[in-house]
């Protein structure tokens, strides 16, 4: 995107809010999320980069804000299309509560390899999704690049009895998800790659290098609609689309990239305002009957300011956001 293309810094924090909004259980290790919404001329779009992230990865995401509010979107395809459940690596006992929070979902993601828990753990959590889904339901584990090439054999091998429709990023680096995936091959498990594509410089790389059977599409971190619709085109792989628990602002700009995508095979990891306590919209972007609509949020003034960020956390978002977009222009 051209530096023309940009709004000035001035219009930008003019119209950003700040929020944080709680979670309905801890995800990623946090209990709220923070977030900044603006209104641009082509409607409500978003900053939300996660807080350890550095300044050149989280430009992008501000690229995407600016995509999605500052320029107009394709023409989707479809109206509304399938989100699947998000389960965080919560005790197994409360699957049945986590998944009652997504309504008519088939699909199920299932955290694993979380920080301070065991293999043992995982296949309790996946086992209770398999019941309370039945025999024709979906599960995806994901992991996060937590394990490495031996540690992740094992972990599938155990999780296959569960009939697993694929296993996202279960090691951190390309050389390993092509190993592990060559391990695999006479299992028929497909390897998703998510940080290999929205977290890698050349998010082409896994593509080309044979490392994973689908990618994980993300709006934010690939610069918004336009440029990742550029990278399903150039990937030449299928993709499932998903959301880095963004408000449903940004789920309206994982929607609309998913509704612009011609093959959707895969149900959308699109559903995870159901984790979010609080939201900036007083119609919130959740599954209904297994669906989430392909339209622009309308931010509600009250929400807005009841959530409103502290005083220092404003500050430190909107000094990020400027940092961000002098990157962006000094990149343009």
């Amino acid at each position: 995107m051209a530096s023309s293309a940009f709004p000035p810094l001035a219009e930008l924090l003019a119209a950003a809010h700040v929020v944080s909004l709680p979670l309905t259980t801890r995800f990623r290790r946090i209990d709220t999320r923070e977030a900044v919404v603006f209104r641009g001329p082509e409607g409500s779009t978003e900053f939300s980069p996660f807080v350890e992230y550095g300044d050149d990865e989280a430009a992008t995401w501000l690229a995407a804000a600016i995509d999605f509010g500052w320029r107009a979107q394709p023409s989707p395809l479809r109206d509304r299309v399938r989100v699947n459940a998000t389960v965080p690596a919560v005790d197994a006992s409360r699957v049945p509560e986590v998944l009652g929070m997504y309504d008519g979902c088939r699909t199920a993601k299932v955290k694993v390899a979380e920080a301070g828990q065991v293999l043992a753990d995982d296949v309790a959590r996946v086992r209770a999704v398999r019941k309370e889904l039945g025999a024709e339901g979906r599960i995806r584990v994901d992991a996060n690049g937590s394990w490495n090439v031996d540690e992740a054999e094992h972990a599938i091998h155990s999780l296959a009895e569960f009939d697993l429709e694929y296993v996202e990023q279960p090691c951190a680096s390309i050389a390993e998800l092509a190993e592990l995936r060559e391990r695999l091959h006479d299992w028929d498990i497909p390897i998703a790659a998510d940080e290999s594509v929205r977290r890698a410089s050349d998010p082409l790389e896994v593509a080309r290098a044979g490392a994973a059977d689908l990618l994980v599409i993300k709006a934010q971190p690939l610069g918004g609609v336009h440029s990742a619709l550029d990278i399903v085109r150039e990937a030449g792989l299928p993709v499932v689309v998903s959301s880095a628990l963004d408000t449903s602002v940004g789920l309206s700009m994982g929607a609309w990239l998913a509704a612009s995508i011609p093959a959707l095979d895969f149900d959308c990891g699109l559903g995870t305002a159901s984790l979010l306590a609080a939201d900036v919209t007083a119609r919130p972007v959740r599954a209904n009957g297994g669906f989430i609509e392909v339209e622009r949020v309308e931010l509600d003034e009250a929400l807005l300011t009841q959530h409103a960020a502290s005083a220092e956390r404003d500050a430190w978002w909107r000094a990020r956001l400027a940092r961000c977009y002098e990157v962006l222009t000094s990149q343009a």
